[in-house]
């Protein structure tokens, strides 16, 4: 059986929202709003984890060329530690949404909790994998944060976050142990905590 949620039926411009991060232990957690015309599909949009990586940088070229517009809100690792994961994710999100340069008349946010904001809005759970404003969102956030943990890999090395992208893989929490904690660890996250 195949999940359907269906918007607001005046609704003109839905944004989608996504994020990818929230586990990690280092690096910020990226969010993602996206506006997709109604009138045009994106054919293999899905829940970005569940897509090669090739068919997500396909869809990545194709949502930028075609999407209304889309905005990406970030909180780094010190605002994580300051504030908890869940709220910086929902800080960040917030950023997204009001970066739009298109005000959405309705928000649909991946998940089970919304940012406290005036926008007209639900979440939806797993809806990454149905939703297309969603998936799209889900799509340029892992997209554009598995850059920018390559990009850290070469700033901060030894933790192999090329390949890790900041999990809790084995050889990451090796190094942690071999060398501490770099300054895009989340220092209030375990094993990090009391460091």
């Amino acid at each position: 059986m195949t999940n359907v949620w269906v918007p607001p039926k005046d609704c003109k411009y839905l944004a989608g929202v996504d994020e990818v991060g929230r586990g990690a232990l280092a690096g910020p957690v990226v969010a993602v709003a996206v506006i997709l015309p109604k009138d045009e599909k994106i054919i293999g949009l899905a829940d970005s984890k569940q897509l090669k990586e090739s068919l997500r940088l396909s869809l990545y070229s194709q949502i930028i060329d075609r999407a209304i517009c889309y905005s990406v809100g970030r909180s780094g690792s010190d605002e994580i530690d300051d504030v908890n994961i869940l709220q910086a994710t929902l800080n960040a999100m917030t950023r997204a949404v009001n970066n739009l340069r298109v005000q959405p008349d309705y928000v649909a946010v991946d998940g089970n909790v919304l940012p406290k904001w005036s926008y007209l809005s639900e979440f939806v759970i797993g809806g990454d994998g149905f939703v297309d404003s969603i998936s799209a969102a889900s799509i340029l956030a892992k997209v554009i944060r598995d850059k920018e943990m390559i990009e850290n890999d070469i700033q901060y090395p030894g933790y192999d976050f090329s390949s890790n992208k900041g999990y809790g893989t084995k050889r990451h929490l090796s190094s942690l142990k071999d060398v501490g904690p770099s300054p895009i660890h989340r220092l209030s996250f375990a094993p990090l905590i009391n460091r």
